[in-house]
């Protein structure tokens, strides 16, 4: 955690973040009382030492990001006079997490314009613990598919690898005949963590690049970047596809001589992911030298983030400063494009599932002003997903001049091949285990391999490079005349764009591993 009271202006009139967004919905539900602290200035700092803060409302988390030239120290003492608790602060990027039950608590601070930019709650619901549910949709690899598929491998295969159809639609199997990365490169995962006990996972594991990120400190204690007993395996699964080894067991890769280390951001039993949490793990991969991150989530409550909203610019504001500050430090962010089907470059997206921490309220916004975060903030690479046909996925949301590149995501309705004839990505989960996901949660990771791979035959390359060489080389790929949807039924392709030698499916065309190491 960086020091309180100190400054640095490194992050001064950096920032990339798009202005202007829509009006689409506010936090009027939580609940409020009339502000009677005057604006803490310097000039007032008598009266609201004197004014003792309500602490009736719930506990909310907030992230407050000041002004340029505002010192942390000042904003610490603002966050106490106004009923907060400082649970962390980024001198880097003037940014400072707290935790308060003053109804009014963002309201006061954002009336003190010298120090704050803009504050805001990272969630509708208040601080509590929560329950855990069961997780319900990944497949398990049974024993007679594994079986199978170890009959049918050959020699320099992986047990598993015949039933790895993505390794193949991006030529990884032929990559890692030239190169399968560097010991040098370490993927993040940020994600619900990873078992890094897993036979496929300990060779390339990076403890020292691991923590939990939960509630904005990280944690680097032994173990605490690994699942919760009972929560999600997403992360796990997603840490496979990445780096799992070349060993002999199991599955490969598509960089699997690289390393892979676990930021884990995911709340409890929701696996909610949280701005205060999203912040804690871009700077975590910034701070100890990761060169690439996977990022197959959008940051909750919100679908989209609107910053008309006084919540929801914070929350745009915060993760902008934080993803710039890794890009600044070495870090290329890939992230997953959603699989909500929606076209991120239309004007009217109908969401119906935010906030996704309390009561959905639907409301129509224009993804051009309201972002999907981290997917839609500026150096990140946006990643859709495939499946065996190389075709996209159903369930894949696209857009033209949104969609970097694409990449295996799978698609149950597209049948390969292979063993077990299953359309779905096959990877490592807890325990030892083996299943299969879909979504562009899988697609993202393989894209984060060949960026590896990348970084493997290129150590000097900037982010910035990185990305212009996954574009550069990706399989450029045409606007297809029919897709499958939702139900298996084959439809005419009507919502796929073409334009400046892009489309809105595929961006710049399928990642190709091979390219990458050649």
């Amino acid at each position: 955690m960086a020091q309180l009271g100190s400054r640095s202006p490194e992050w001064r009139g950096r920032l990339a973040v798009p202005v202007g967004l829509a009006l689409t919905a506010s936090l009027a539900f939580l609940p409020s009382v009339a502000a009677s602290a005057a604006p803490l200035g310097s000039t007032a700092a008598g009266t609201a030492a004197a004014a003792k803060p309500d602490t009736t409302g719930p506990k909310l988390s907030y992230v407050a990001n000041l002004t340029t030239y505002a010192s942390v120290k000042a904003a610490k003492k603002a966050v106490e006079r106004a009923g907060g608790t400082v649970v962390t602060s980024y001198e880097q990027i003037g940014v400072v997490v707290a935790h308060s039950q003053n109804p009014d608590f963002a309201k006061q601070l954002r009336a003190q314009r010298s120090l704050f930019v803009s504050v805001g709650a990272t969630r509708t619901a208040p601080l509590q613990t929560v329950a855990t549910t069961e997780e319900g949709t990944t497949q398990k690899l049974g024993a007679a598919d594994a079986a199978k598929a170890a009959a049918a491998a050959t020699d320099g295969q992986e047990p598993l690898e015949p039933n790895q159809w993505d390794l193949r639609a991006i030529k990884a199997d032929q990559a890692h005949k030239i190169n399968d990365g560097s010991r040098d490169v370490t993927v993040g995962v940020i994600d619900t963590g990873v078992d890094d006990t897993h036979p496929d996972l300990a060779p390339n594991f990076s403890k020292s690049q691991s923590a939990n990120c939960v509630g904005g400190v990280a944690d680097t204690t032994d173990g605490a970047w690994r699942p919760y007993p009972d929560g999600s395996d997403h992360g796990t699964h997603v840490a496979g596809t990445i780096a799992a080894a070349r060993n002999g067991i199991g599955v490969a890769g598509v960089a699997p001589g690289v390393q892979v280390a676990a930021i884990k951001v995911s709340e409890p039993g929701t696996s909610l992911f949280f701005t205060e949490a999203v912040v804690c793990g871009f700077m975590f991969a910034a701070e100890k030298g990761i060169e690439v991150t996977n990022n197959s989530y959008y940051v909750d409550p919100w679908l989209y983030n609107c910053k008309a909203d006084d919540d929801q610019k914070a929350l745009v504001e915060a993760l902008g400063r934080a993803t710039k500050y890794a890009e600044r430090k070495g870090v290329l962010s890939v992230a997953s494009a959603g699989n909500s089907n929606h076209d991120l470059a239309s004007n009217a997206i109908v969401d119906d599932s935010s906030p996704d921490d309390g009561t959905p309220v639907p409301r129509t916004i224009d993804p051009h002003v309201c972002l999907d975060i981290p997917t839609q903030l500026p150096g990140v690479v946006t990643v859709s997903a495939t499946g065996n046909q190389g075709v996209r996925s159903y369930y894949s949301s696209f857009g033209l001049g949104v969609v970097d590149v694409a990449a295996p995501g799978g698609d149950k309705w597209q049948i390969p091949a292979t063993p077990d004839a299953n359309g779905r990505v096959l990877s490592t989960l807890p325990g030892g285990g083996y299943g299969y996901k879909q979504g562009t949660s899988m697609a993202g990771p393989h894209v984060a391999g060949v960026a590896a791979l990348l970084k493997s035959a290129h150590p000097k390359a900037t982010p910035s490079q990185l990305q212009a060489m996954l574009k550069a080389q990706a399989t450029k790929t045409a606007c297809p005349e029919k897709i499958y949807d939702a139900t298996g039924a084959l439809v005419d392709a009507t919502t796929c764009q073409s334009k400046w030698g892009q489309t809105g499916y595929y961006g710049y065309g399928v990642v190709d591993a091979l390219k990458a190491v050649k």
